[in-house]
């Protein structure tokens, strides 16, 4: 730490961990005898079992911090720290960046700020015994019940129609009727949308009309619902009516052929540029091809609408946006949707398309759809591929699907998913796998469910429902109604 180091692919077999050369002799660490059998670890001089202690430690002595194996965990405690840093808005804030952007009073003006935090002090004089480990491992886990394996290396197409499978027969029946307008919690998922295409009852080239109407209609309100950056009706006509003649030719490339989705800005999809909701990101990172994630969905035949819109560089959880406006919940537009995913969030929980690909790091995917009452999923790392993505936050930043019910998340997973050729050489993940709901292991998994309803205090309610459910994957009646305000 505090050294330039040349961070080397991990090798196969090393689980995980970086091979990082030595620039200098290590600093070594005299440990004190191993504790008698039956004893508790004991503390090395200079160390506590957080590492953080400075008993026994000379002045100018590094700080060593004890091996993992020593740690209790359950012992340890988070103590914040804190930080000095200049409170600025407006012009000051221009002024300072502009200084810390100076070649000759940047560098001195950081090293102020870092003596000031003891950023020094911990980057540069503490020891950490393990080898530095830049991602994370996944130990060997036995066969999972219940579950349908897809194959990482295989066509979306095929993994699509394999997770088709695990989901409980289609029943048009309980859809199409006029009760459904009563409900606006009720979306038309994947299937409800797959059925009309091939029924007749509709055509995507109808719905694209539909969905042009709908976003005009959102920004022309008071307030305006800004959810897309970028929006081209032309386009969105001309990937329409290709999905149109493949289903009057009665050859449609998938269930997800003609299926209305929303991408992010943070994520590369042509014809359209990715800001990351700024005003300026693509000038210096322009849009070559789609990003691995969208290509993959387009391979299915899905529609995109354009690029949604999020909180500013996905920094933040509210949505809030300067720049292109913020987007409102679409059940309640005094509120929030929720962030960074704001855009995508309102898209799906408006019923505009049955789907979006946000990015999660911290919640960007899950706090937007619980708010807007929709279905989120964060992935594992290494689980979908990241390349043409913006925001590649290193291990806690992935690609993940919104949509509205969990139904419709299965079949989007299961297009979506792939790691990328070096992630399985250094992260060897588990065999890519759905959940079948049609097993007789998953038939009761939803027998007994309890649902909170929170007051506009905060405060849950004493009322305490349990529901008896029947899996037929009409989740989103059951998971909509939840009032998060």
């Amino acid at each position: 730490p505090g050294r330039r180091h040349h961070h080397k692919t991990p090798l196969p077999g090393a689980r995980g961990r970086a091979l990082v050369p030595a620039a200098r002799p290590q600093l070594r660490i005299h440990s004190a005898p191993a504790p008698a059998r039956g004893e508790g670890p004991r503390n090395r001089p200079g160390t506590d079992q957080m590492g953080g202690g400075s008993g026994g430690r000379g002045k100018g002595m590094p700080r060593a911090m004890a091996p993992v194996e020593e740690v209790d965990v359950a012992a340890v405690r988070y103590k914040p720290a804190e930080l000095q840093a200049p409170h600025l808005t407006g012009f000051p804030l221009r002024a300072f960046v502009w200084l810390l952007e100076s070649p000759l009073l940047g560098p001195l003006v950081t090293s102020i700020l870092k003596k000031q935090n003891n950023m020094t002090q911990m980057l540069q004089h503490t020891v950490i015994p393990e080898r530095p480990m830049f991602y994370p491992e996944y130990p060997p886990q036995e066969p999972e019940r219940g579950v349908v394996t897809l194959g990482d290396d295989r066509d979306p197409v095929d993994r699509v129609e394999e997770a088709l499978s695990c989901l409980a027969p289609y029943d048009p029946s309980g859809r199409f009727t006029s009760a459904d307008e009563k409900n606006p919690f009720l979306y038309w998922k994947i299937r409800d949308f797959a059925y009309a295409y091939r029924s007749g009852i509709t055509t995507p080239s109808a719905v694209a009309e539909l969905v042009i109407a709908g976003v005009e209609e959102w920004n022309n309100k008071k307030p305006p619902m800004p959810m897309l950056i970028f929006f081209k009706a032309d386009d969105l006509r001309k990937q329409a009516d290709a999905s149109t003649k493949r289903f009057e030719k009665g050859s449609p490339i998938s269930v997800l052929d003609g299926i209305f989705f929303a991408v992010k800005d943070d994520i590369d999809c042509l014809p359209y540029p990715s800001k990351s909701a700024t005003t300026f990101f693509d000038e210096i990172r322009p849009v070559e091809k789609d990003a691995v994630a969208v290509s993959r969905l387009r391979k299915c035949g899905v529609i995109f609408i354009g690029k949604a819109n999020m909180h500013e560089l996905g920094l933040g959880v509210t949505g809030n946006n300067p720049n292109y406006g913020t987007v409102r919940n679409p059940h309640s537009v005094d509120r929030y949707t929720g962030g960074s995913s704001s855009g995508p969030a309102a898209l799906v929980s408006s019923g505009l398309c049955s789907g979006a690909i946000g990015t999660d790091g911290g919640g960007s995917v899950r706090i937007p759809s619980s708010l807007c009452g929709i279905v989120g999923l964060k992935t594992t790392f290494g689980r979908t591929d990241m390349t043409g993505v913006v925001c590649d936050a290193g291990t806690v930043e992935v690609a993940s699907p919104l949509t509205s019910s969990v139904e419709d998340s299965v079949l989007l997973y299961s297009a979506l998913a792939g790691s990328r050729p070096m992630d399985k050489l250094t992260l060897r993940p588990s065999l890519l796998c759905v959940p079948n709901l049609v097993s007789s292991e998953n038939s009761k998994i939803l027998q007994s469910v309890k649902v909170g309803k929170y007051t506009e205090s905060g405060f849950m309610m004493s009322l305490i429902m349990r529901s008896q459910i029947h899996v037929k994957m009409h989740l989103t009646s059951y998971a909509a109604p939840l009032d998060v305000r």
